[in-house]
């Protein structure tokens, strides 16, 4: 006997279809899938500055956004700072988050899993003997970072671990922060 399957739609604010079919474009044109981001980062005083973003290179030409964005750092008071904005080691903690919640809420829409809360709680262990030359044994990032998700979901425990695998296991940030990026430094 055939069960009638009854599945209620779900809205997590992810169009999956509009990716699915990005997907099918890139596997006709892999050129297209090359980006390049970029931001742009402006000193203002002492350890204050300001990263503006806006334009990228993708599907083979620059790209605008609708708005400018601007991300400030500086370093908090027990450093002789301002403390106007967050340190950039916040700064990646927070992208880290945002990549992972973003992966998740994409992941759940595709599976057709509706999301009540969700919630990421990223830490970061840091000795700052590195950064100041104090020890060098002692590296200047991050030794270790914890992400914890608290994620009220329709779905199973093992079907939200199963979210979080997923999405971790696609996170650009995720990837940049555990694979080594050759990054090159020059001064015009």
């Amino acid at each position: 006997m055939q069960q009638n399957v009854i599945t209620k739609p779900v809205s997590n604010g992810v169009n999956t279809e509009a990716l699915i079919g990005a997907r099918g474009a890139f596997e006709q044109m892999p050129e297209a899938a090359a980006f390049t981001f970029r931001s742009t980062c402006d000193w203002n005083e002492g350890t204050n500055n300001t990263n503006t973003i806006n334009g990228f290179f993708g599907l083979g030409e620059n790209q605008e956004r609708k708005q400018t964005f601007r991300i400030d750092s500086d370093h908090p008071e027990v450093f002789a700072a301002a403390d106007r904005a967050p340190t950039p080691p916040e700064i990646v903690l927070a992208a880290l988050a945002s990549c992972l919640t973003g992966g998740v809420a994409a992941v759940a829409q595709h599976r057709g899993i509706q999301l009540h809360k969700m919630r990421a709680v990223v830490e970061g262990d840091l000795d700052v003997r590195g950064i100041l030359g104090m020890d060098q044994e002692v590296r200047n990032g991050f030794s270790g970072i914890r992400v914890a998700f608290e994620i009220d979901a329709d779905a199973t425990p093992d079907e939200i671990r199963a979210l979080v695998a997923q999405s971790q296991k696609r996170s650009a940030v995720f990837d940049i922060l555990t694979n080594p990026t050759n990054v090159n430094v020059t001064v015009a």
